[in-house]
């Protein structure tokens, strides 16, 4: 059984910031739950995978299972997330799931993203605190390494680039 999961789309990829310092942001790329269930969708169909979660030495784990084509007989990779600050419960079974989706390969390249900082301006900040959204504008993938990425802001301005071979 051999599956290749497309690269993700830049749409599909969101954008969140990690640390801010007064005069900059560093954000981080990640793709939803909602994300991952497309591309298997995609992939496999919707009737040839499944998730099960599971409580090992204290954790909760998903596995996601994939149906083998040949044998029909279904391959499991699981790992364990942690919990988010909005939901805990939510963003656990959540995280957890998708870094089991990454097991498989999907998301994977938002690994070998470079490190993302902007230069941050007083209308980007509310009362000292980041008011400003961010998404990603372009993104190119070539053997699972992020080749180029632009960031954009709410209003559409490019406030990131990177492109491979580039100094950082």
């Amino acid at each position: 059984m051999k599956t290749i999961f497309r690269n993700l789309r830049s749409d599909e990829v969101e954008v969140r910031p990690s640390e801010m310092k007064e005069d900059k942001v560093s954000l981080l790329l990640y793709q939803d739950a909602r994300c991952a269930m497309n591309v298997l969708d995609d992939a496999v169909g919707q009737f040839n995978w499944q998730k099960d979660y599971y409580e090992a030495r204290g954790q909760l784990f998903c596995k996601i299972g994939i149906k083998d084509s040949n044998t029909s007989e279904w391959v499991w990779k699981s790992d364990t997330g942690t919990e988010s600050n909005i939901e805990a419960d939510k963003g656990l079974a959540s995280d957890a799931f998708k870094r089991a989706a990454v097991a498989w390969g999907i998301g994977r390249e938002l690994y070998t993203a470079p490190k993302i900082s902007v230069t941050l301006t007083e209308k980007d900040k509310f009362n000292g605190k980041l008011s400003q959204r961010f998404k990603v504008g372009k993104m190119s993938v070539e053997d699972g390494e992020i080749t180029s990425l632009t960031i954009i802001d709410k209003l559409g301005k490019e406030r990131f680039s990177y492109s491979k071979g580039d100094a950082q």
